[in-house]
């Protein structure tokens, strides 16, 4: 693009979106008099709108999708040629990207063995729901089906899945939702003193142990699965502290609880591996992704298991009732994984881990030189480009920014030219961090740009 238009070339396109469309997480009162915002075009990091307006994405899409940048050709062309010699067929038959992807993507999974395709992340976080109901069923006489779930994280926005939510304002008039989900308590370390009993000291291993508490409480033996995301998303960017994730491991392997780790954010090199929880070390039974398997070229999602889990679903091929009776539409389909190979193709050819953690350190310390500058940060926090800028309005208290403030910075910044996102509809009066989760093709320059806006911002609302 190269901004050379008339103020009304997609005035239609305008008149239809505000006529017809219902936009995704907005109010759109605003519509009646203004105009919705119109993406036209996109060539790596950058955006145009319907006015020509070029703009820097440092969230990947909005919601942490786009992890090669925008315009990739050849992944266009994979989808392209492949959709022309078969687009699809039911999940009962393979495919060659299907079969070729699921092959590729177990190699950067050691220990897990079997995918599963679907459409969106809630989809495939039901899938990994679903295949815990019904091992509860098969061992368990229906005993062992609860799922725990963490105070902040998100899993998707189906009832099922936010049945499983921590994220009050999210679910908020959306109940009453499923049974047999069990809350347990955050591990955000920053906001450990609003939790009672939390040590000055080992703090992740505490963390930890409040989930052992509620195991305990329920009873383990109606426990089947603990879901949780390697690093909270819009909960807030929250990374583990440290020993929490070898604690939780420990935990699940001492009552027989399967560990279901929600990659829908973090999955395909977001903090810098390909997969959220290498960063940890530990040993998944369940994992679930999707945004960044293929970069927004195409749907597709995926609920990654180990051998043994696939195992309880063949045992006994006399029963009618003895294999994963699921099925998702569009995981039949084959552009997902066309494109979800050429994803990784180019991840790995361009070096984009290394780059992701080289980038993702320059922007944290970018964020912490604001920091000495603006009382109003009281937190950076991120793994690679995965990163969150927490606002208060005292850093002695920790009092949350309002959420009026905080969308002030976001507004600013978008005038800027230079698109960031915050803490959406998630906790009640918690709203106030910032996040950035640019794609993993980021230069140097691009990092620089984006915190240089956001330096101004914060000059101008806080002034």
């Amino acid at each position: 693009m190269d901004g050379t238009f008339n103020d009304n070339d997609y005035s239609k396109v305008v008149d239809a979106d505000r006529a017809h469309v219902w936009h995704h997480l907005i109010q759109h009162k605003g519509f009646e008099t203004g105009e919705p915002k119109i993406i036209i075009e996109g060539k790596d990091m950058k955006v145009w709108d319907q006015h020509g307006k070029e703009h820097i994405d440092a969230v990947s899409g909005g919601v942490w999708t786009v992890n090669v940048g925008y315009g990739r050709e050849s992944i266009a062309n994979a989808v392209r040629d492949q959709l022309v010699k078969m687009n699809f067929f039911g999940g009962t038959t393979g495919s060659i990207p299907g079969a070729m992807f699921a092959e590729k993507l177990i190699t950067k999974m050691p220990g897990m063995s079997r995918v599963y395709y679907a459409n969106s992340g809630s989809e495939a976080n039901e899938k990994g729901f679903k295949i815990v109901r019904q091992i509860a069923h098969k061992r368990y006489g229906g005993k062992k089906h609860k799922i725990l779930y963490r105070d902040r994280d998100y899993h998707g926005s189906t009832i099922a899945s936010m049945s499983a939510g921590g994220q009050d304002e999210r679910n908020a008039q959306y109940g009453p939702f499923a049974p047999g989900f069990i809350r347990v308590p955050h591990c955000m370390e920053y906001r450990k003193h609003e939790q009672d009993g939390a040590p000055e000291e080992e703090y992740g291993v505490w963390a930890a142990n409040q989930i052992e508490e509620v195991i305990l409480r329920e009873g383990a033996d109606t426990v089947g699965a603990l879901c949780l995301e390697p690093v909270t998303a819009g909960g807030g960017v929250i990374t583990p502290p440290e020993g929490y994730w070898e604690r939780v491991q420990e935990i699940c392997k001492k009552y027989d609880v399967l560990l279901h780790i929600d990659e829908v954010v973090c999955g395909v090199g977001r903090t810098g591996t390909w997969f959220g929880y290498q960063n940890y070390g530990i040993k998944p039974d369940i994992v679930t992704m999707a945004k960044g398997v293929a970069s927004g070229y195409a749907a597709i999602s995926c609920c990654v298991t180990t051998e043994e889990v696939f195992e309880m679903f063949k045992d006994d091929s006399s029963d009618p009732l003895n294999y994963f009776r699921d099925i998702s539409t569009f995981g039949g389909c084959t552009a997902g994984p066309a494109a979800a190979l050429e994803n990784m193709r180019i991840i790995e050819d361009e070096g984009l881990l290394d780059n992701t953690l080289l980038m993702g350190d320059r922007m944290v310390a970018n964020l912490n030189v604001l920091a000495e500058k603006y009382p109003v940060i009281g937190d950076v926090r991120g793994k690679g480009l995965f990163i969150g800028a927490e606002l208060v309005t005292d850093r002695t208290t920790k009092e949350p920014m309002s959420e009026k403030m905080v969308g002030a910075v976001v507004a600013d910044c978008m005038a800027q030219g230079v698109i960031i996102g915050a803490t959406n509809r998630s906790i009640p009066g918690k709203n106030n961090t910032l996040c950035f989760s640019p794609a993993l093709i980021a230069t140097a320059d691009d990092i620089d740009q984006i915190t240089n806006a956001v330096d101004q911002a914060l000059g101008r609302v806080f002034a």
